[in-house]
């Protein structure tokens, strides 16, 4: 429980997000989760104008612990692992964090099933989440061990400091070797599963923006490799859609093939962050699963994959 007395009158959210030095996203989330007190009361508006010696209360939410009906039956792949980051390699079809419709096991369920202590920031749900992946894409995700190295993990995502990128299997390539996509992204009016883009920016809609290049191109599928700036929801897959470029499997987004695959191709590759207590720049390479490699052999030589999917490779190529 921790208590502060306000100095000047100004909202809620705001005050506590300079307080206590973190997001305005996350401060949302504890008052959204119950955990946070006005004058001994429970405050759920982010937007109350708190007045000048009101008393506000703070309990971080506690990490749930393991439902039994949730025990994991899946594995997951270690990458780095030290006393403040975690970094692994999800699987494909594996759901990140717990939501009412979520009815399985999902990473979070593994990462306390294994005994991890997490940061609790984000409340139960999320406990160690810095990011997320969406249950098809696999690839390198990383977690918090602790809240200090959480938030200071949470500012690369915003100052851009912490990147990712990302391999998509498509049915063609791009138009140009190299394109970038800008356009703010909001929820589909007709679809609520579906996102799309917009070129104006409003209450409804938040900017992203996506750098993507050529790899290789084949008569089935082509390799393309993207570089994320934001973190949107869909991101990659509605970018792509943008230019009438599908990733294989991706149904909702428009992939249309003849062959149907279990999820969509798309994995997270490469990760780099400033590690947050060495502060050293890390880059961390997340091996692609066997379902995305069949299909690279399928089309490509071993040569070929080697070289465009290389660290140094795809540095030059975003100009990193």
């Amino acid at each position: 429980m921790l208590k502060i007395s306000s100095l000047c009158e100004e909202r809620l959210d705001v005050f506590l997000s300079d307080v206590l030095k973190q997001s305005r996203s996350q401060v949302v989330r504890l008052i959204k989760e119950n955990c946070v007190c006005v004058n001994k009361k429970i405050e759920k508006k982010s937007s109350k104008k708190i007045k000048q010696k009101d008393e506000i209360s703070i309990l971080l939410p506690q990490t749930k612990e393991i439902k039994e009906n949730y025990t994991p039956e899946f594995d997951i792949t270690i990458l780095h692992e030290d006393d403040d980051v975690l970094v692994l390699n999800k699987a494909p079809n594996v759901v990140v964090h717990g939501a009412s419709s979520v009815k399985e096991a999902t990473l979070v369920d593994w990462l306390l099933y294994k005994g991890y202590i997490l940061s609790n920031l984000n409340g139960d749900h999320r406990a160690g989440l810095v990011h997320r992946l969406d249950k098809g894409t696999s690839g390198a995700i990383v977690i918090a061990k602790n809240n200090q190295s959480h938030q200071f993990l949470a500012n690369q995502l915003l100052d851009k400091s912490m990147g990712r990128f990302y391999l998509a299997l498509s049915d063609l390539p791009l138009k140009k070797d190299k394109m970038s996509n800008e356009k703010a992204i909001m929820r589909c009016p007709s679809n609520r599963l579906k996102k799309i883009t917009t070129s104006h920016l409003n209450s409804l809609a938040k900017s992203a923006k996506t750098d993507f290049i050529n790899l290789l191109s084949g008569k089935d599928c082509s390799l393309i490799a993207a570089k994320l700036y934001t973190g949107r929801t869909h991101q990659i897959r509605v970018h792509l859609a943008d230019f009438n470029r599908y990733i294989l499997g991706d149904e909702l987004y428009g992939y249309k093939g003849k062959i149907k695959y279990n999820r969509v191709m798309l994995h997270a590759y490469l990760i780099y962050f400033i590690h947050p207590r060495t502060k050293k720049l890390m880059f961390i390479k997340a091996p692609m699963f066997d379902d995305f490699y069949q299909i690279l052999k399928e089309n490509f030589t071993q040569g070929e994959i080697d070289e465009k999917t290389s660290l140094d490779y795809l540095k030059f190529s975003f100009s990193f």
